[in-house]
């Protein structure tokens, strides 16, 4: 068996791209050691609005007087930044030596993501699992958030590349929040995500329940998704319920906008819906609640 050697050319590549990755793992360590909570938000199943939770709980826990920072970790879809009042190629600004500046949004969030740079909506990101790892380890390394009390992470759908990325490189993951809606699908398939947590031994803070139901002018309620899917996830995995958010067509009408549902209409039931969950996510991660996975029930 022939054994080929490797060059003194090839040998100082392989040294240099070491080198890089260590120095990369060295900042991620430093930035993130500044920021008390580091949250992503997960779940198996698309199209559950993940996204629009991320935006309006980054905004109700800057109501409460915390410092938030959201990474926009979807590198094929990218959306936070328009529900954040941003449009694609808004662009972020950069430091000489390569730091990334967030961009900062009312009411006091600020924002990282692929999304601000790319020149037009229907640009495709078309990247291997390899290419997507990079982007969001040098997206961890380069960004300085400055000191903030927490970090939301929007995940895509799945158990992948993203994912495993996220949980592994960021030190300390204070853990994951699944959002789901109320059917039995999304259900079945959000358990796979609490299985991925577990397996990782990462914490799944609460789980949030999407378009929980619409409630009509004269008051009536229907429930268009099916009932109790978030509040049975939390009982039979003894995780905390954060909450059900309704449908209200002006959750679109701000979306498609571009601008932040939660500061367009705070007065909503879907507003207050989401204070409530912020609240629960404070007391939760900051060692004030005891988490049964019955609250909100």
């Amino acid at each position: 068996m022939s054994v080929r050697r490797i060059s003194t050319k090839e040998y100082k590549q392989v040294a240099e791209r070491m080198r890089k990755l260590q120095e990369q793992q060295r900042l991620i360590v430093k930035r993130m050691s500044k920021i008390k909570y580091k949250i992503a938000i997960l779940s198996n199943k698309g199209g559950v609005g993940k996204s629009f939770v991320t935006a309006s709980l980054a905004g109700a826990l800057a109501l409460n007087g915390k410092r938030v920072g959201v990474l926009d970790g979807d590198i094929h879809g990218p959306t936070i930044h328009k529900m954040l009042g941003l449009p694609t190629g808004f662009g972020m600004p950069a430091k000489p030596d390569g730091t990334i500046i967030p961009v900062e949004v009312p009411p006091g969030i600020k924002l990282a993501s692929l999304g601000l740079l790319l020149p037009e909506d229907d640009t495709p990101i078309i990247w291997r699992g390899s290419l997507k790892t990079t982007a969001i380890r040098e997206l961890l390394a380069y960004t300085d958030w400055g000191e903030i009390d927490y970090l939301l992470i929007d995940l895509p759908p799945g158990t992948g590349d993203e994912q495993l990325t996220i949980a592994q490189l960021i030190p300390n993951l204070t853990g994951f929040i699944l959002v789901t809606i109320p059917s039995e699908v999304s259900k079945a398939i959000v358990k796979k995500a609490i299985t991925f947590a577990n397996r990782l031994n990462k914490k799944v803070i609460g789980v949030i329940e999407n378009m929980s139901y619409f409630k009509c002018p004269d008051g009536s309620i229907h429930y268009i998704f099916g009932k109790g899917a978030a509040e049975e996830l939390a009982e039979e995995y003894n995780i905390p319920f954060l909450g059900r958010i309704p449908i209200d067509p002006k959750i679109r009408e701000a979306n498609d906008k571009g601008k932040l549902f939660f500061i367009e209409y705070p007065d909503s039931e879907a507003s207050k819906a989401f204070l409530q969950a912020a609240e629960k996510v404070i007391e939760i991660v900051e060692g004030r609640s005891t988490g049964n996975g019955k609250e909100g029930a």
